[in-house]
């Protein structure tokens, strides 16, 4: 994302602006990436922008587990375990309280 050097502003001018700076980012669409310590530290979006980016992050997950889902489904060799021989293999006693 490109930021435009005019949507940038301190956290002191962003204080002292904050309700001219909502206007703005509610009518216009615009963003302003609040710097602290000369580093961004939080943005201010418009709803919709922040809907965008949660569907985006589903989005993401989503990908993630169907790519897991994936290469498991590619290297699956067939072969299956029951719990009795896993636990017989750790030396785990299901029997016991």
């Amino acid at each position: 994302m490109n930021i435009d050097t005019d949507d940038i502003v301190s956290v002191t001018d962003a204080g002292q602006r904050f309700s001219r700076l909502v206007n703005d980012v509610s009518e216009t669409g615009r963003r302003f990436v609040v710097m602290r310590n000369n580093r961004p530290a939080a943005v201010i979006a418009n709803i919709e922008s922040m809907e965008r980016l949660q569907r985006i992050e589903e989005v993401e997950e989503d990908l993630k587990l169907l790519s897991i889902a994936w290469v498991r489904t590619m290297t699956d060799s067939g072969a299956r375990h029951s719990l009795e021989d896993v636990a017989t293999e750790f030396e785990i006693d299901l029997d016991e309280d």
